[in-house]
């Protein structure tokens, strides 16, 4: 059976969620406030692009469920690097996490504590977050085990 696996697509504003039968599922949802392109900086408003996984999932979230997305990714380190954003003990961090499925450190400069979550989708947008009515985010804290694959596109 295939692994469910989640596709957000930011200027849609949906949320796919992909089963092993091949049921696919839609939700809405909200993004970072800066939504256009990928997240670069701590604090620019903006969803990273890229593939993730879901490295925990938080029962007690402040917005009703969460799941926790592996950012930053490699490339975001070799970036990061490269501009002097992080050091090489961070980037060596980020690898080591990243290459080894756990999680990443959430708090260099390049940013970090990207979640799905839940809180509803009235505000209209998020700091960078994929927010998702309360009763949405149970459906997918549900069904998606930690590990799977979240694709985030543009």
């Amino acid at each position: 059976m295939m692994e469910p696996l989640i596709i957000i697509r930011k200027a849609e504003r949906r949320l796919e969620l992909h089963v092993g039968d091949g049921t696919v599922k839609a939700f809405p949802v909200i993004v970072g406030f800066s939504p256009e392109g990928d997240k670069a900086i701590e604090g620019d408003g903006k969803t990273p692009e890229g593939e993730f996984y879901i490295f925990t999932k938080n029962e007690k979230s402040a917005f009703h469920l969460s799941l926790a997305l592996s950012y930053p990714r490699i490339e975001d380190a070799e970036r990061g690097l490269a501009t002097g954003l992080i050091v090489r003990e961070e980037y060596d961090e980020i690898v080591s996490a990243i290459s080894n499925r756990k999680k990443p450190p959430q708090k260099t400069k390049l940013g970090g504590e990207i979640y799905i979550h839940g809180g509803g989708i009235e505000r209209g947008t998020t700091r960078g977050c994929i927010g998702m009515d309360d009763e949405h985010v149970q459906e997918i804290f549900d069904s998606i085990p930690v590990g799977a694959i979240v694709r985030i596109t543009a």
